[in-house]
């Protein structure tokens, strides 16, 4: 076997009494991929650290390619590239500029550059943005530009940390591909991500908490470290399903996932039996009912949650920890119409229309770039639209933006918490902002303290705080002044699934007391979570309705594959006649097809004659996430000759 291209023997990492990384002992090697998960603040990031040279281990050893992190730093840097969580950009370059800086660090030969260039703009679709200042590209654009940066040489190692938080779909499924193609240059690869279906994707899989390595290995063996199965319950009232099975104790194990209800058990057709009876007992509606496999999200949820310490750690629920709010009046919360924003001759908004109820869970979706922030911030009262009208709380968007800024919260892709202030100074400052004092502002500063789980924390420097901490405080400080709506825009965006789910408890708790909440996410199972979906592209809106609307406006059949080599299954299907797209999908495939039946026969005939191995075809019903991903190729399509 050939040597490590990562190699880590006990590696420690101490901040005074805290210990971060604790005697890790890792071996990653050329042609694989190693997906590091876990909680936040479990040390992925410190890991990567230690491992690309930037921080010294407290004890242990780390080398790349063979080289000793600590004793041979020039040989590192040649053989290693790495992109953290923060930015490396700058912002007065353009798109162009940036790629061509980092490939003049990486002294790559200038007759390749070009043709390299021109493959990241293509892969990332920042083509039509290659002259735009990186100061001026939205959240999710700095990201995929990053991505581009690291990727402008092939290195012998890469090193990503959370590399597609905050991309969409379409975007994160071509990344993948490209990583998939680095792996057959034998390129070794450590990548953190907090979303679960990329770790399905990894040639192994570490689960790391508090530091230490609690298991690692292949997918498969990961997903057989969970003994007990999985009875999934679809249902579009799939948050009264979980509300309802929680109550009883022989069904009290349920995760949500979309519009499924995973319920753990040890006895399926025994606790099948005991889910329909209670179903039918309050006479709640299933469409499907069936045994599954457990994924790596139901391990790392089922595993995380039993974890008293964790759970402590990120509070209670907000019923115990104090009220969010009196009840809301009922009527229309939002209402635009032909809202546009331009920007010289960019048009970012097109004539948008629509409204969004009070106590409504409202959803906006869309790829970077596609207006989603653009029109948040029209509505927050920090934009003035160019064209169009429309009401926020029934104040007018173009004529009383001050008005509409008391009357709602905000919180942004980034949390708007200040780094350097401790949590008690970041809520007085917002209380500040919002115009309480007095004793008002000290009920509603202990009831942030409690929500957000940070009781005996309130002198910590925001900066030390763990992921799902700071989404906690960021909501609680967009609801210290109680308003009547809530726009978020990403606020989960690179949280691990444990803190997920509870962040969404509390959007829920929030709604059924009339709060409106206006949200974006790249997270498509978050999509079903939304009473209603808006999907927006390239300014535009192409699709409005409920997730059950839009799943049944898709005219395309999805067939699923399960395959233990994703990408030679991608390419042996390519040109394929029967078929329309193929996607990455988890540990396999989804391919779009008009006609389900002759796209499955074509599909295994072309793998008899490739020899391709797989385990499973089959029909399936769309998701979020194909749903995305087959309106913006629709409209692709329907726009052959938009750039």
């Amino acid at each position: 076997m050939a040597s490590p291209g990562i190699f880590a023997d006990e590696l420690t990492r101490r901040f005074k009494e805290l210990v971060a990384v604790d005697r890790l002992s890792l071996s990653v090697y050329p042609g694989e991929i190693f997906g590091l998960v876990g909680p936040d603040g479990a040390g992925k990031t410190t890991t990567l650290r230690m491992l690309s040279g930037i921080l010294s281990p407290t004890e242990g050893v780390a080398r790349i390619a063979g080289f000793d992190t600590e004793k041979e730093h020039s040989a590192v840097k040649d053989s290693l590239a790495y992109m953290s969580q923060r930015f490396g950009l700058y912002g007065d370059l353009t798109v162009y500029e940036n790629i061509r800086f980092y490939a003049d660090l990486y002294g790559m030969p200038r007759r390749d550059l070009n043709r390299r260039v021109d493959e990241l703009l293509n892969f990332s679709g920042m083509t039509p943005f290659r002259k735009r200042r990186a100061s001026a590209l939205s959240g999710g654009m700095k990201q995929k530009l990053q991505l581009a940066c690291a990727l402008v040489h092939t290195p012998r190692v890469l090193l990503l940390d959370e590399p597609t938080n905050g991309v969409d779909p379409v975007s994160r499924r071509d990344f993948w591909k490209i990583l998939y193609r680095l792996l057959k240059q034998q390129v070794t690869i450590l990548v953190t991500t907090a979303y679960l279906d990329e770790a399905e994707r990894c040639s192994r899989v570490g689960l790391l908490d508090h530091g230490r390595m609690l298991a690692a290995g292949p997918p498969g063996e990961i997903r057989r470290m969970m003994k007990e199965t999985i009875l999934a319950v679809q249902s579009f009232e799939s948050r009264a399903v979980r509300n309802l099975l929680r109550k009883h104790p022989e069904t009290s194990r349920v995760m949500l996932f979309g519009d499924r209800v995973h319920v753990v058990c040890e006895d399926f057709e025994k606790t099948a039996q005991q889910v329909r009876r209670i179903l039918d007992d309050e006479k709640i509606a299933y469409e499907d009912l069936r045994k599954l496999a457990p994924s790596l999200e139901d391990v790392f949820v089922s595993a995380l949650s039993k974890d008293q310490d964790l759970t402590a750690s990120q509070g209670g629920s907000a019923e115990t920890n104090g009220h969010l709010g009196p009840r809301m009046n009922s009527g229309m919360a939002v209402s635009v119409k032909n809202l546009t924003r331009r920007f010289g001759d960019f048009v970012a908004v097109n004539q948008v229309s629509f409204e969004v109820s009070s106590g409504e869970i409202f959803g906006f979706l869309g790829p970077n770039g596609a207006g989603k922030s653009t029109t948040i911030r029209m509505l927050c009262g920090l934009l003035s639209p160019t064209e169009g009208e429309g009401t926020v709380a029934g104040f007018d968007v173009k004529t009383q933006p001050e008005e509409i800024k008391r009357n709602i919260g905000y919180m942004s892709q980034k949390f708007s918490l200040y780094e350097d202030l401790t949590v008690a100074e970041n809520i007085d400052f917002y209380g500040g902002i919002y115009g309480l004092s007095g004793q008002r502002l000290e009920d509603r500063k202990n009831w942030a303290v409690a929500m957000a789980g940070l009781s005996g924390r309130q002198d910590t420097l925001t900066s030390v705080l763990s992921g799902g901490w700071k989404q906690r405080l960021a909501l609680a400080c967009a609801i210290l002044h109680e308003p009547p709506i809530l726009f978020l825009d990403e606020p989960t965006s690179g949280v691990d699934p444990l803190s997920r789910r509870r962040f969404w408890d509390l959007i829920y708790e929030m709604a059924d007391r009339g709060v409106t909440v206006f949200v974006t996410t790249h997270y498509m199972e978050e999509a079903e979570y939304c009473h209603r979906l808006a999907l927006i592209y390239r300014g535009e809106m192409i699709a409005l309705g409920t997730p059950r609307q839009l799943k049944s406006g898709i005219g395309d059949r999805i067939i699923a594959v399960s395959c233990p080599d994703p990408q030679a299954a991608m390419e042996a299907l390519e040109g394929l006649g029967e078929i329309r797209e193929i996607a990455l999908f988890g540990a396999g495939l989804h391919v779009t097809a008009p006609d389900a039946d002759l796209a499955r026969k074509a599909i295994e005939k072309r793998f008899a004659e490739r020899s391709v191995a797989v385990s499973g075809i089959e029909p399936v019903a769309p998701d979020m996430e194909d749903v995305f991903v087959s309106m913006i190729e629709a409209a692709d399509r329907n726009r052959p000759n938009t750039p």
